[in-house]
């Protein structure tokens, strides 16, 4: 596995906004950052990667290639201005952002085009989000021998999408989780709360430790650089195994499912 372990996720952040999270999420040690032609914020954060003086082999860039965007051409053209505005050469790891089960354009072909621009030097890896098991089993069949390096998909303590975990286990794949906090919602949990106060730590660490634990990566964002830093510090919260137990029984599946767009969504497994 090469997609760190911890990263800045960048989702609704924009303009100064997002300025001012990745430098501070770069001061206070954040070496992964996370982002999409959808955010709408790639040019700024090309702007403080270049400004940061943090040099750009420690950085591990991520980008998602939006589905207006999934024809062969247009896979290739985007994936060049998304370069331009990051002011990279290449990124490290690009993504088909949502497989789109019924759109226009065909598994076969914007995967395809995503290796070709592995091929071309465009991004180092190449992964999926939003993959259900029979879109990641039809993405190994047309890939071959190209590794996916990752799907990212929404896996927080009340959707632990086990069914899906299970399957990517098995497969060596591995997952990256977002929207680990459940959108803050982990903040209020009694459970949470509980196993927090036994840490001295606070529920969103222990959110994040669980994911951890369970070897994901994880991509979580906030605002406020107190709480950047609480984020990372979460590496060095270490869960029981009755810790674990306890989180586990907080799955409710699809019912605490956050992020389903009608239009690209697969069927969930």
């Amino acid at each position: 596995m090469t997609v760190p372990k911890f990263g800045l996720g960048t989702f609704r952040l924009k303009d100064d906004v997002v300025r001012r999270v990745v430098a501070d999420a770069l001061e206070l040690g954040y070496r992964a950052i996370d982002t999409a032609q959808g955010y709408d914020n790639e040019g700024e954060i090309g702007e403080v990667l270049a400004a940061s003086g943090v040099p750009r082999a420690d950085v591990y860039l991520t980008t998602k290639i939006k589905p207006a965007n999934y024809r062969r051409d247009a896979l290739l053209d985007s994936l060049r201005v998304s370069l331009e505005k990051l002011r990279v050469e290449q990124v490290d790891l690009t993504l088909i952002h949502w497989p789109v089960p019924n759109g226009e354009v065909r598994p076969e072909e914007y995967l395809s085009a995503l290796a070709e621009a592995r091929e071309q030097g465009l991004t180092r890896e190449i992964g999926v989000s939003n993959f259900n098991v029979a879109g990641l089993r039809r993405a190994r069949e047309i890939l071959g021998v190209v590794p996916l390096a990752t799907n990212q998909v929404e896996i927080h303590p009340y959707l632990q999408n086990r069914r899906l975990v299970e399957f990517a286990r098995g497969e060596g794949l591995h997952l990256t989780s977002y929207m680990t906090l459940a959108v803050g919602k982990v903040m209020d949990d009694p459970v949470l709360r509980d196993i927090a106060g036994a840490h001295g730590a606070n529920p969103a660490q222990v959110a994040l430790a669980w994911a951890l634990a369970q070897g994901f990566s994880v991509i979580p964002s906030s605002t406020k650089r107190e709480n950047l830093a609480g984020n990372f510090r979460a590496q060095d919260l270490q869960l029981t195994t009755e810790d674990m137990d306890r989180i586990a029984a907080l799955d409710v599946g699809e019912a605490a499912r956050i992020a389903s767009p009608e239009s690209a969504r697969p069927v969930w497994d």
